[in-house]
């Protein structure tokens, strides 16, 4: 059968088989890799994308059903200038990215989280990212990275004008060039 959607702001056909999971069609039709495959069941977060600005697991929608529906990847978070996210670069200046494999979900999940809500308490984002699953960072750091977003919404700040926030150690920033390709989807 034959699909037709917009992914990213550009229009795509493809045929596929009925029963091909938004998921695959992603990574393997598109070769858009940044969305990640976990566990198949809705369990994990780790392929959430978003479908008509709102986030779903690709790995329980079917590419049919996305059929004349907008998405929007974690490739297609960065802005069009090649400027990231304040999503993107709050999981790179609070250690967000650990291991990197839920990242791409936690950051489709936390954007429209910032969508809804400039300003989300620990509580809100606690809940937003409920859904998903991190092996790594008991969620402390994504829940940093979040509030980093939401307190600089306009991206990041002068090396000079950023403090460290209390009780929390001073790090370097992970801004590095190395930790850029896990934020934008192109590690994967």
């Amino acid at each position: 059968m034959q699909v037709t959607m917009t992914v990213n702001g550009t229009e795509v056909t493809r045929e596929v088989e009925p029963r091909l999971l938004l998921v695959h069609f992603l990574r393997d039709h598109l070769g858009l890799t940044g969305t990640h495959w976990g566990c198949d069941t809705s369990n994990c977060g780790t392929c959430v994308v978003w479908m008509d600005g709102e986030p779903v697991k690709s790995c329980t929608v079917l590419a049919a059903m996305a059929s004349g529906h907008e998405v929007r990847t974690v490739e297609g978070l960065a802005h069009e200038d090649g400027t990231l996210d304040p999503i993107q670069q709050g999981f790179m200046r609070c250690h967000g990215l650990q291991c990197g494999f839920c990242t791409p979900g936690m950051m489709m999940t936390t954007r429209a989280l910032l969508d809804r809500d400039p300003h989300p308490s620990e509580s809100d984002i606690r809940e937003a990212i409920s859904g998903q699953i991190c092996r790594c960072t008991g969620y402390a750091t994504i829940v940093r990275s979040v509030r980093w977003a939401a307190e600089h919404p306009d991206g990041a700040v002068p090396a000079a004008e950023e403090e460290p926030a209390a009780a929390e150690p001073a790090t370097e920033p992970a801004a590095t060039e190395a930790a850029q390709p896990v934020p934008t989807g192109s590690a994967s």
